[in-house]
């Protein structure tokens, strides 16, 4: 018996907070599988390719990925990561939190007061920025902050504020100033900037930073991540998957602890 626990949106899409699967010794391709033919006609689209999925609170990504075996009585849980927006704005949901996020252009200014100056204004709403140099994509980006709140929610976190978590495992250090000084703010570079808090609130500061804004995602850094993190082409060419780099990057964010 296999335990599936729908978070979020997947509530919505199977009508129930539990399913209870009766197999076990199965891959999560074929669990993915199986629910696609349970699920209600009636019911929104499973969006698979934007889910997180944990096995008994272990993200599957640093397991075997899709392959990964579940065992009797294993708890899997799937998490919906939810996107929207403007090519210049992204909305996320995660965890039942808010997040928009935006890609901010460098300036000869540009530094840590940044953040501190939002930090100062809106006391209520969290903010974090990674240099774009860091960020591959979309898919990069979400499975990154879905891991940080499920580890915020398992007491796991790698220091003791989130937006810290989120910089450390984007930059794959356990260490606070290595983090910001691998892929914290820089003079003149573009960074992302990750905004958690109340709808209302996310709406006004989005429009008032959309001015000093860009087009999320239009740089392709693969070969700078690649070089910095010194991920071979063997290693690339032996995941087998959509999104290879992202999930070594992913994989490595996971275990840092």
């Amino acid at each position: 018996m296999i335990t599936v626990k729908l978070v979020g949106g997947a509530k919505k899409l199977f009508l129930s907070e539990k399913l209870e699967i009766a197999k076990s010794d199965i891959s999560i391709q074929e669990l993915i599988d199986l629910l696609l033919m349970e699920k209600p006609k009636n019911t929104p689209k499973f969006d698979i390719e934007n889910i997180l999925i944990a096995i008994n609170g272990v993200d599957s990504s640093a397991m075997e990925g899709k392959s990964t075996v579940i065992k009797n009585n294993d708890i899997v849980s799937i998490i919906p990561v939810i996107h929207g927006g403007s090519n210049k704005i992204v909305s996320l949901e995660i965890s039942k939190k808010q997040l928009r996020i935006l890609e901010i252009k460098g300036q000869k200014s540009s530094d840590e007061n940044f953040l501190l100056n939002l930090r100062k204004q809106y006391p209520k709403i969290t903010f974090q920025a990674v240099s774009s140099n860091f960020v591959l994509n979309k898919y990069h980006l979400k499975k990154i902050l879905s891991l940080s709140f499920e580890y915020k929610k398992n007491d796991l976190l790698l220091s003791k504020k989130i937006e810290t978590d989120i910089l450390m495992r984007f930059a794959l250090s356990n260490q606070i100033s290595d983090a910001i000084r691998i892929a914290g703010i820089k003079p003149k570079n573009n960074f992302v900037l990750i905004i958690i808090g109340n709808k209302k609130s996310l709406d006004i500061i989005s429009k008032e930073l959309l001015p000093l804004s860009t087009s999320l995602f239009v740089k392709n850094n693969s070969n700078f991540v690649k070089k910095h993190f010194k991920i071979p082409k063997k290693q690339l060419e032996s995941i087998y998957s959509k999104y290879p780099l992202e999930d070594i990057l992913i994989e490595k964010a996971t275990v840092l602890l």
